[in-house]
This record gives structure tokens, sequence and C-alpha cells, in this order.
């Protein structure tokens, strides 16, 4: 220990030789010759400084905003700060900060000699290493290198005990004043120096303590923050101690400094005393926990899961994270406020916060892919688990553990998938996939074929599945009856009629085109089927709907086909700008081709038929959910989904502005037991359509400029009424169409015999036509009743 003392007052006599040397020449102060280095010429030693000092870039506040580029969503950061110009700062604050840290700071050249001698002084006759009279500008430069350090070590050499690091300062400091002006150095000072409680920087600490900006500080509060800088900790106006501190340091030495420096006048000075000093500070929220509006955080969820899936802001999640808090970006989102706030609404008539079931509810913009809606019936937060609010878990093997459900509370997406969000089966939505699939291969929207209740499929299944035809291992599915083309038998939703569609274009094409539309195979079963074209082609329940998916997902799908086939990969980014004011080129629309414009448009016009409206190249003959276009008002489109034993109810409608896609579900346990109302997913999505378009003119969904996609190429049909039935398959194959036997109908032809085809006459090339056997005619009743 004693030798230790020796050798620090040795540093520190040493430091007193050279300063006083130094003084009595009336010379410059030589950091250089600390050092034991030459000095260099001002371009030289500005050059060899850290680049930390030459272009000094703090951590500072990421700010995220809705679409109007004015609503603030939420912000993000490890450090409250953002960086505000000397000109945009109190007067008051610049005098206090002065009169606080460094009275001579006009006069010195970044090192105060005479303090640096006294607190060397004061160190050797104390025994400690020598501390004290660090001016502002070398003050800068300690949080410059502190701030900066890429490794533990970095910062315990930026702020060590020790003479060297003190003289360290010195060099860099005197050249720091050599190429910035004083107004500069405060500047960076007064953004980077804590203000305790979370706050660097003098924005943030005006936020926290006052909830004003720099530029309106009154002397009392400039005087006060002044004074926290010494020891924020101590300081703190928050703790019965630190208020007296800073209540002290703030009347008892800033102001009379103030007033001592003529920066304020003896009346200004005796009333900012008399100002109070708070006890609490202002919270301010970090992150998406804290957006603006709950509701806003499921958005602000999935902004924050974009930004981390970025590698342009860093090869790793580490580094992503790094620079979303303390990037300090102006991030404008694409989120509309009024269609959030209507889907919410919506939400919110339809089912509670508190309900297991989870409404969701995406919206998109078709050819931009601009996501402008995300909304829930949960509250974005994390349950407390010392006071839970949240239900138990639908899964009762989870219950039984004791794990919570997600209801009211949870940070999950959801809505948009991710982690440990798969997705959830949506039903008949998928269909669309046939059509487009369908359309790709040459078969027009006029397709006709004859549904049964029951069809027998080419698909195969396990034999003891309810789902196969009985005594065989083909999968049967049910719902239909007579004969329907795309039109009606989308608007329908007819099962029979899409299994064998898809048939026709194949089960490895119409999984191709969701892929190519945007489906994310999140279910690892799921992704094994897409993988290949082997194991897709005997998917044949996938245009059932029986894949996973989001509401986002089909969203974005369906503003494909009005985006003219351009699939555009869903943003939640409408422009990024740097600190510096630097626009990035990350997250604006990035489309890709899908399918032609012509197919696009013509699978449109038959999605216009589940939703009530009419469509432009056909017929119409009902829709499952027809209320879409009396209340929206403007030319839809959309389709209706549920899937085996209503476990999931969804609906997405759109127009040439907005997509919207709704699910209705129990995301906890998805073999639940309860029914799925489309009274309830159904109003949510189409009103919040509605109140999105109100006001917007109407525009008119376009046309295709093939025809064929329509009516297709038309071939006459063979007569072959009374035929055998074998002899009118043989002749009916033989001109191109795809036969199947129907059941018998009378007629005047011989039993067994055929009565006719449907359809007759004429029907798309390769088009499916039923041959309808003849039970021959009954007897008509000969005679009166008799009483």
């Amino acid at each position: 220990m004693r030798d230790h003392r020796l050798v620090t007052n040795a540093g520190s006599l040493l430091i007193c030789g050279l300063l006083a040397g130094v003084l009595v020449a009336g010379a410059t102060f030589p950091v250089a010759a600390l050092m034991g280095v030459t000095a260099k010429t001002g371009g030289q030693a500005w050059a060899a400084l850290p680049s930390e000092l030459r272009d000094v870039s703090s951590l500072q506040v990421t700010y995220v905003y809705a679409s109007d580029g004015k609503t603030r969503i939420s912000q993000f950061f490890d450090e409250l700060r953002s960086n505000v110009p000397l000109k945009e700062m109190s007067p008051y604050l610049k005098s206090a900060i002065v009169a606080a840290e460094d009275r001579n700071f006009e006069r010195h050249n970044g090192v105060d000699l005479k303090g640096v001698a006294r607190a060397a002084v004061r160190g050797s006759a104390n025994g400690a290493t020598q501390q004290g009279a660090s001016t502002i500008t070398m003050q800068y430069v300690r949080m410059s290198l502190t701030y900066s350090a890429t490794n533990p070590q970095q910062v315990v050499d930026a702020t060590a005990r020790t003479s060297k690091r003190k003289i360290t300062e010195m060099q860099y400091a005197t050249e720091v004043e050599k190429q910035l002006s004083k107004d500069q150095i405060l500047e960076r000072y007064l953004n980077i120096t804590p203000f305790g409680n979370r706050a660097y920087g003098v924005y943030a600490a005006s936020q926290i303590y006052f909830n004003k900006k720099p530029k309106d500080l009154t002397v009392a509060q400039a005087a006060m923050l002044a004074g926290i800088v010494k020891a924020p900790s101590d300081y703190s106006p928050t703790t019965a101690a630190g208020h007296a501190l800073i209540l002290a340091r703030r009347n008892n030495y800033v102001i009379p400094s103030m007033l001592e420096a003529g920066a304020i006048t003896p009346a200004q000075a005796e009333a900012a005393k008399k100002e109070p000093i708070p006890r609490r500070v202002r919270v301010v929220g970090n992150g998406c926990t804290s957006s603006a509006k709950n509701n806003w955080g499921h958005f602000c969820e999935y902004f924050y899961r974009w930004w981390m899936s970025r590698e342009e802001f860093g090869a790793t999640a580490n580094d992503r994270e790094r620079r979303l808090k303390g990037g300090g970006y102006h991030i404008v989102t694409t989120l509309d406020i009024k269609g959030q706030d209507a889907a919410r609404k919506r939400i919110s008539e339809r089912i509670g916060d508190r309900n297991q079931k989870a409404l969701l509810l995406a919206g998109i913009e078709p050819k931009t892919g601009k996501v402008r809606v995300i909304a829930a019936n949960r509250k974005y937060k994390i349950d407390d688990p010392d006071h839970p609010e949240n239900g138990p878990n639908a899964n009762p093997s989870k219950a039984r553990k004791g794990q919570k459900g997600t209801y009211p509370n949870t940070t999950n997406p959801l809505v948009t998938g991710g982690g440990d969000i798969k997705g959830y089966q949506a039903g008949s939505v998928f269909k669309i996939f046939a059509i487009v699939a369908a359309l790709e291969k040459g078969y027009p929207l006029a397709t006709p074929i004859n549904t049964v209740p029951r069809y027998r499929s080419k698909y195969i299944v396990d034999p003891g599945s309810s789902s196969a035809c009985q005594g065989t291992h083909f999968w049967c599915p049910g719902g239909g009856g007579g004969i329907h083309n795309m039109w009606t038998g989308f608007g329908k939703s007819v099962n029979t009629y899409f299994v064998p569609l898809e048939e026709m274009a194949g089960a490895e094409n119409v999984v191709g085109v969701a892929q190519r539309f945007g489906i994310k195979f999140r279910e690892k079963k799921d992704a094994q089927y897409a993988a290949t074209e082997r194991s897709a082609s005997q998917w044949g329940a996938f245009v059932l709907g029986v894949s996973a998916s989001t509401p986002l997902d089909v969203a974005s799908a369906y503003a494909t086909l009005a985006g003219d086939g351009m699939y555009c990969q869903p943003t939640p980014i409408e422009r990024i700008t740097t600190a510096t004011g630097e626009k990035l080129d990350v997250g604006k629309p990035q489309c890709t081709r899908a399918t032609s414009k012509d197919v696009a448009r013509a699978a449109l016009d038959a999605a216009r038929c589940p939703v009530g409206d009419s469509a432009q190249l056909g017929r119409c003959a009902g829709g499952t959910e027809e209320s879409v276009r009396g209340f929206v008002g403007h030319p839809v489109f959309g389709k209706t989904g549920t899937t085996d034993g209503d476990r999931t109810a969804a609906l997405v409608a759109g127009t040439t502005k907005l997509v919207v896609a709704g699910y209705l579900v129990n995301p906890d346990w998805q073999n639940h037991h309860s029914q799925m109302s489309h009274d309830v997913v159904n109003p949510a999505v189409y009103k919040t359509l509605g109140d999105f378009m109100r006001g917007k003119p109407r525009q008119q969904f376009k046309r295709p400029e093939d025809s064929k996609l329509s009516i297709g190429e038309q071939r006459t049909i063979p007569e072959v009424t009374c035929d055998s039935v074998a002899g009118a398959r043989d002749r009916l194959e033989d001109a191109g169409f795809t036969v199947s036997v129907g059941r018998p109908a009378e007629s005047d032809c011989p039993a067994g015999t055929v009565a006719g085809t449907k359809p007759s006459g004429r029907t798309i090339k390769g088009g499916f036509v039923t041959i309808e056997p003849s039970s021959g005619r009954k007897p008509e009743p000969t005679g009166r009743p008799t009483d």
C-alpha cells in the first residue's frame, strides 16, 4: 500500500511540476509533452484523433410514426437521447452548464491549467489518484470514448481513475478545441451528457423532468439540470436525499454562479430559487408495449419483427436491435390510423378482449404490399405473473400444468405469424388458388362441372378415415349438387366443384399458385407437402384450406388479384430517415409477378360472387356473404372460409384500395370444440373495409383483355341421346371431353341407354361432360282415382 501511494504521489507531483513550468513560461499547455510524443500540426493531429471525437455518433432514440408522419406510435432506445441543435436550447441552459461545470470554458483551450494543478495537489495531499478539474471539453472527450466503446476494455480505459487517462483526455481536448468552436463543443456535450433517470442529453432530460422542449426551459429548470450533471444518481430529485441535494446545489451554487457571470439578473435569480423542483419524472415508454395506443402494439410488434429480420441493419440479431435502439432513426410506417381505429372498434362490437376466441384482422394495400391494419381483441401487453389477468389455457393438457391462455393479454404475433404462431386453417378462402391454377392451364371461368353430394377423387387417404370413400382409400369430400362454373361454384363455395377443378389443374400447381401468392408454410407437415411436386400432387385437401395461414397471408394473397397479378411482400415501412437526414432505400415495395394480369383480373371477377357483387364477365348465382357489397358501397371481391367442425371462420374482402382478412380462431388450441361464427368475424371485416373506403372515389375492377379466360374455346358436344352408355363415353372422350356418369334420369330412351348430357350443345374444349343414363319413362296413371 505504501509503495502504491508513492507511485501515485510521484505521478501527481510530476504533473504539478510540468504544469508549474508551463504556467511560469506563460506558454500554451503542451499536452503532447506530457505524453512524450511529438506535437503534430493541426490537420495531422485532428486526423490522428479517434474517429469517435471527429464524428461523434452517440446512441439516440428511434421514433416510429404512423403513415401520416406525425402520429407517434412508439419509440425504441437503450438510452433516452435525441440530439438537438444549440440554437433550439434555452440560452439559460448554456449559461447554467458553464456556471456549474466549467466557469472558464470560454477562456481556456480545452484544459484549465490552474484547475488541474489544484486538483493534482489535492489528490497528492489526500493520497488518491488525481481527479477533478475536468473541463466541459475533457468531459466531452471522455463520454465520447466511453459511448463508442465496442468492448469492455475500451470502457475501462476511457473511465479509469488514473493519471494516464487524464493526460490522454487533456491531449484530445486540446486538439478538439482547435477544430471545433465553443458552441459546437457545448452542443455535442449537452446532447450526450447523462442527466439521471435514464435521460441522456438535454432533450430527454427536458422531457422527463419538465415535459417540455429544451428551448422552453426556465432559469430554474436550466439550473437544476446543470446541477444534476455532477453526480446524476446523487442529485436525482426523485429521492428524498437527492431532492434536498439538488435544491441546495441549484440555489446555492448554480444560480449564484449564473448571476455572477451576468447571465441573469438578481430578480431572475430570486424568482428561480423559489421555483419548486419536481419530485417525479415523466415515464417515457420504450418499445411496443408502450405504444401510444395499446391496440397499435400489434402493428408495432409486426414492425419490430420485420426490422429484426433485415440483414441491412446488421449481420446478427444483436446488431439489428442495437441499431434500432440507438440509431436515432425517424421511421414512418404504413399504419393507417383511420383504418386501425375502425378495425379495433368493429372488433370490439363483436367480441370482448377476455374471450378465448380471437378475432384477428389484417389489412393490406394492393400493388404496394403496405400493411395498413393489424388488430385483434387482445391487449398488447405482457401478462404480469405476479398479478395475472389471463385466463386458463384452452388446451386441457396445458391448463393442467397451470399454463395461461393468451387472453386478454398477449404480445404474440397472432395476426401476422412468427415464432410459435404457425397460423390457422382458413377453409374455403384457399379455393381461389384452384381458380388461378385452372385459368393458367387454359380452363376458363365458364368451365362446367356437374357436382355431386359426395365426390370420389383420385387422392389417396387412409382407408380408415371418415373422409375416405366407403371400402376404398380414395378421398371422398362432400358438399355439392348440380352444374356449376367458377362464378357459381366460388359464390356458393361448392366443395365438389373445386376438388375436380384441382384435379384438372393439378394439385401441385394449386399449391404452387399459393406459394407465389405469398402463403407461408410454417407448419412442418405443410412444408413437407409443399416441398416437391410429387408430394404436393397428392395434397388434395389443400384446396379446402387445410394448410395453416394467417390473416396477413390471405390478405396479401387476395391483394395480388387486385394488384393485377403482382405479389408484393408485406411491408410496414413508408420511409426510414437516419439521424443525419439520409433516406434509406429499405422497406420499399418489393413486388414480383405471381400470375398474368389477365388471369388475375379473371379470377377476381369470380371472386365478386361470394360477397354480393356482380361479375362483369359472367353471372353470379348468390354468395355466402352478400352483405359485403351493400355495406362497403364500392366494387368488392372476397371469400368466406370455414373449417371442419366450424373450428375457424374466415372472411377476406377487398377493393382496389384495401384488402382485409379476418379469422375467428382459438389461438391456444386448434383442436378445440367450440363453433366459430361468421356472425362475429364477417361484419368486423366488411365494416372495417367500409369505414376505410368511406369518402374515397369508386373504382371499378378492370376486365381481362383475353376473352377466352371467361368462356374459353368452345366445342360442340356430340349428340349421344339413346346411345349406349359405353358408346357415348367413347364418343365424348374421342371429342376431347372429360366424361363422368351421373344419376339416372327419366326419358323416352330405353332404360340403360343415354337420356342426355350435362351440359348439352356446346361447352369448353376439354371440359366436363356428364352422361345421364335413362331410367325409362314411368307409366302414366290410367283411369280416375276412386274415392
